[in-house]
């Protein structure tokens, strides 16, 4: 089964304790925005997808469901 962005972001944004309010915050975006992630009803621009690996310290791949951490 393919690992998806939302699920990897959602995953992720759940061990950090974090609330997607609080993720939309640390990104300056919106807590829909992060909603519309986690859904897999948007997926994030380039730049967007860098700042949320930099900030769990993860692989753009990891969160693209290309490999594991």
């Amino acid at each position: 089964m393919k690992i998806l962005f939302s699920e990897r972001l959602k995953g992720l944004r759940e061990e950090a304790k974090l609330t997607q309010a609080g993720l939309a915050e640390v990104l300056h975006t919106t807590q829909r925005r992060i909603s519309y992630f986690e859904k897999g009803t948007v997926e994030p621009d380039l730049m967007t997808l860098c700042a949320i690996a930099a900030y769990f310290e993860v692989s753009t791949d990891y969160l693209l469901g290309r490999k594991e951490y």
